[in-house]
């Protein structure tokens, strides 16, 4: 009948309204992310080359330490040269005698991979891998995630076990107001990275170390892309847009995959999809701590962005609990 009968649009007219479709959630995606922070500056700051370093192995540990601190001071007075007194205080921190970095680079952003504990004799090993904005200049803050963790363990773990724990910035984590923080770009340039830094990490530890790579919002992208063949026992996606793979099971891993996401985390709003716009895949596709995802999730409570190492909250104990082996320990959501 005229009154019910439907009309099916003309074809020029689908296809504007699925291209504006498609434009106007991938400018819903990049608001999600953006909008809750701010980005921070990404100077060109002069600093100097990175040391050449022998293997990682235990006994060059020692040797690798000194070298970083030595880089990272005289990037502290080439930053204050420069003008830059933030940077020549964050260089000058990690130059402290009590900081143990496995690798410094001060040149831009910057780069870091840091070791709080004793790495050779270490039982249980935990890899922190940062999101947007972490950069030399918000350094600060990203090891005060991995000394949270640490006192943590100290306490939790049963007499006689010891753990490390390891905060790595070995990429340049996008901006978090950039179009670059929706796609998996950086991190494919990272994950290959993520997963040499573990292969050497096996030579300089005790060969049943147990290895948790701790994985922080845009940092589980590059744990998802870094996955495939990832000598890992345990990897934990915490704040996650998305990993870039539909399932855990497409990550190709043999470790267990967790995940939790925090009542006031606002990574909740972006949606979990993926659109093909202009070359580009934007989003990162199914999210973690859904069933059709089939992670582990577990409790992370009230949580919010930047609330999952916040000492005495679930998450930290339940991180803590991962990291540790202590899987039956866990508290799941």
């Amino acid at each position: 009948m005229r009154g019910t009968e439907r009309r099916t649009p003309p074809k020029t007219s689908r296809t504007r309204i699925g291209t504006w479709r498609r434009t106007l959630l991938a400018a819903l995606l990049t608001a999600a992310i953006a909008a809750p922070l701010s980005g921070a500056a990404r100077p060109q700051i002069p600093a100097p080359t990175p040391a050449a370093l022998p293997p990682l192995t235990a006994t060059s540990l020692h040797t690798t330490y000194e070298a970083n601190r030595a880089d990272a001071a005289r990037a502290a007075h080439m930053a204050a040269a420069h003008g830059d007194p933030h940077r020549a205080a964050a260089d000058q921190a990690l130059a402290g005698p009590g900081r143990n970095l496995l690798a410094f680079d001060g040149r831009g952003a910057g780069q870091a991979t840091e070791v709080l504990g004793d790495l050779a004799h270490a039982d249980h090993i935990a890899v922190l891998v940062p999101g947007s904005d972490t950069s030399l200049d918000t350094y600060a803050r990203f090891h005060k995630a991995a000394a949270a963790l640490y006192t943590d363990l100290t306490h939790r773990a049963p007499h006689g076990t010891t753990a490390a724990v390891i905060s790595w910035l070995g990429y340049e984590p996008p901006a978090t107001v950039s179009t670059t923080v929706t796609t998996t770009t950086r991190a494919d340039e990272a994950a290959p990275r993520l997963r040499a830094f573990v292969s050497h990490l096996r030579t300089a530890t005790k060969p049943q170390a147990h290895l948790s790579l701790l994985c922080h919002s845009y940092g589980t992208v590059v744990c998802g892309r870094a996955a495939p063949g990832l000598d890992a026992d345990d990897i934990a996606l915490v704040g996650s847009p998305g990993t870039g793979a539909d399932s855990a099971a497409a990550l190709h891993t043999d470790a267990r995959v967790w995940a939790a996401r925090g009542a006031d985390d606002w990574i909740r709003r972006v949606p979990h999809t993926r659109v093909h716009l202009f070359g580009t895949t934007i989003g990162f596709g199914t999210d973690p701590v859904s069933r059709a995802f089939g992670a582990r999730v577990f409790d992370a409570a009230d949580a919010d962005h930047s609330g999952y190492f916040t000492p005495g909250s679930a998450s930290l104990a339940n991180l803590a609990r991962i990291t540790l082996g202590e899987t039956s320990e866990v508290t799941r959501a």
